[in-house]
């Protein structure tokens, strides 16, 4: 494989330098397909402007005209029919497939073919009982407001989750029961902890591994009744958390702040992730060779990868979710199930291959710009070609790209190599995906060129305070299901449903007192950005460059500040002693 010199560009969103490395330009050779325009970070925000997971709406569906739950908004132009019936024989796409205009753009072609094919209402599988209210997610039963799922039952207001069971408020959950206010975790009746694997019976702990009944720890291997790091019998333990209150509001707001503040005094591993080789990220697992993944088990020989969250994907640049045996695929959102040699494309999954600026194609081989298509090959705006035709017209439309590409009114330019124009995106930005990774307020994102939704919601006056609500979960009537309660942090109303109650009642959890978006946004607060910095090792030594941790035992680097590089995502103005794996493990393990 011949050498190629790196390349520095200078991105059109953002107007950042970036660097396309030797290995990035044979890696885009190989696909045959340009060097990108746009630099990872601002490709990464692109593509989830394309995908709306959470933000719900009701409106009727285009084939049968009953009330539906969607991700599409009632004054959205597009037409959207229940995922039953999209999967369904009542329609056919191909009707809708339309001749290619070589004098239009081509992705103002695609943008009609967008708005008249149905799209189904929900990313869900058939396989889901009572999950009306749930978005994609598969072979589960009894869910409320969950998101990116598999394999759960009775789960309320969580979000990439997975076998997991009566648990609620989960940030990254796998292998959960009885869970709550978990973020990345693994185990059974953990509480109020984030980063614990293989924990019971934990509260207000993190970066624990194998630990039961423990209360407010800190990076424990295989510990049991210890409080504040300290070790008790088990008789102590267990009167101690009777002591604390544990069922009322106010003493669990007062322990997360105290956990909170007590978790800063110890180092954190540079990033989160275990038994990888020649790989960087945060939140990344059992991967290899894969740069700057995020959110993701099982990569190889990839980079710029987020949320796959399926074994396994290798050589991929720039996907977005979901993985699950996915090869040479290259800037792409919800990409999976045995698919190969997709480019730009949004949704496309169940062993469809070789497909190129198309969303919702699953099985589809051989495709270029097609929409809502099941199993096409051959076709080009949904419309049916033979295979030579098919080859001729797709190099035609190639080069229509780049010769007269697509212009947006602030003078960003797409051709081929480029996934979607913003303007293409079916979703508003505060709707979209993009919205809880890249918080914008409405005046930053117009003036960046992306749309926005001023819709209102429905105004309900509440009908209790919170500050009247009572402060255990054991004292509240079943008359609380019948009230309107006012969020604490957006004052916008909620309701407590019957299924969460019960839920929170077997946990002896309080009611919350915020609404179910402003606890996601509190969640994904506590998660690193997948955004890397350069910095040096906190390790002074004897103790951490601050003076607030004092090392345990002599570590291999001496007594003199370690000089080990990281890549992480801990900030430099961050809080948190950041220790590179060597230190850390010698202090933990």
């Amino acid at each position: 494989m011949r050498v190629m010199e790196p390349e520095t560009k200078n991105c059109q969103n953002c107007q950042k330098d970036f660097l396309i490395e030797s290995e990035d330009l044979n890696f885009y050779e190989k696909m045959k397909i340009p060097a990108p325009t746009f630099c990872a970070e601002c490709r990464f925000q692109k593509r989830l402007m394309f995908r709306n997971d959470r933000t719900l709406y009701k409106r009727k569906c285009d084939l049968t005209g009953k009330d539906m739950v969607t991700f599409f908004a009632p004054d959205k132009n597009v037409k959207v029919y229940f995922n039953k019936d999209w999967w369904g024989d009542a329609w056919e796409a191909k009707d809708f497939g339309q001749d290619y205009d070589p004098s239009k753009n081509f992705f103002e072609q695609f943008n009609e073919l967008q708005k008249k094919t149905p799209w189904p209402n929900l990313i869900v599988d058939s396989t889901n009982i009572n999950c009306d209210y749930a978005n994609n997610t598969s072979a589960s039963k009894n869910c409320y407001l969950v998101f990116d799922a598999s394999r759960c039952e009775n789960v309320y207001y969580s979000e990439i989750i997975a076998n997991s069971r009566d648990s609620m408020d989960c940030t990254t959950l796998n292998k959960g029961e009885l869970c709550y206010d978990v973020v990345d975790g693994n185990g059974s009746k953990i509480k109020y902890s984030e980063n614990c694997d293989e924990c019971l019976d934990t509260w207000f702990s993190k970066d624990c591994v194998g630990c039961s009944n423990c209360f407010g720890c800190v990076n424990l291997r295989k510990k049991s009744y210890c409080i504040w790091n300290q070790q008790y019998t088990k008789e102590e333990y267990s009167a101690k958390l009777e002591s604390f209150g544990l069922d009322k509001y106010s003493v669990i707001e007062d322990f997360k702040k105290r956990s909170r503040k007590f978790w800063l005094k110890f180092p954190r591993k540079y990033y989160h992730g275990r038994q990888n080789t020649n790989s960087s990220g945060d939140y990344v697992y059992y991967s290899k060779n894969a740069k700057n993944i995020y959110q993701s088990v099982y990569v190889e020989d990839s980079k710029n990868c987020q949320f796959m969250l399926a074994p396994s994907a290798k050589d991929c640049y720039d996907i977005s979710g979901w993985g699950e045996n996915i090869e040479l695929c290259c800037d792409g959102i919800s990409v999976g199930n045995n698919s190969q040699n997709i480019k730009f494309c949004f949704l496309a999954s169940r062993e469809a291959n070789n497909v190129e600026y198309s969303m919702m194609v699953p099985g589809c081989q051989d495709c270029f710009g097609c929409c809502n298509l099941k199993k096409g090959q051959y076709c080009i705006l949904n419309k049916q070609y033979s295979k030579e035709e098919y080859f001729v017209l797709r190099e035609k439309i190639i080069k229509d790209m780049n010769e007269r590409p697509y212009v947006d009114k602030l003078g960003r330019v797409w051709r081929y190599g480029d996934f979607f124009p913003y303007d293409l995106s079916l979703f508003d930005y505060n709707e979209s995906s993009a919205f809880p990774f890249f918080r914008l307020s409405k005046e930053e994102a117009v003036e960046k060129g992306f749309k926005w939704n001023d819709r209102s919601a429905t105004k309900y006056e509440p009908t209790i305070k919170s500050e009247d609500l009572p402060e255990t979960v054991g004292d509240m009537p079943d008359s609380i299901l019948e009230e309107i309660l006012e969020c604490t942090e957006c004052k916008k109303a909620y309701r407590i449903t019957r299924g969460e109650l019960t839920l929170l009642r077997k946990m002896n959890i309080p009611i919350p007192r915020k609404c179910f978006m402003c606890r996601f946004y509190e969640r994904i607060g506590r998660i690193n950005p997948n955004k890397l910095y350069s910095r040096q090792c906190q390790c002074a030594g004897e103790k951490s460059e601050n003076g607030e941790y004092q090392n345990t035992i002599s570590h291999s680097h001496g007594a003199g500040r370690c000089d080990t590089e990281v890549e992480t995502s801990y900030a430099p103005d961050r809080p948190e002693i950041v220790y590179c794996e060597n230190c850390y493990k010698q202090e933990v393990y």
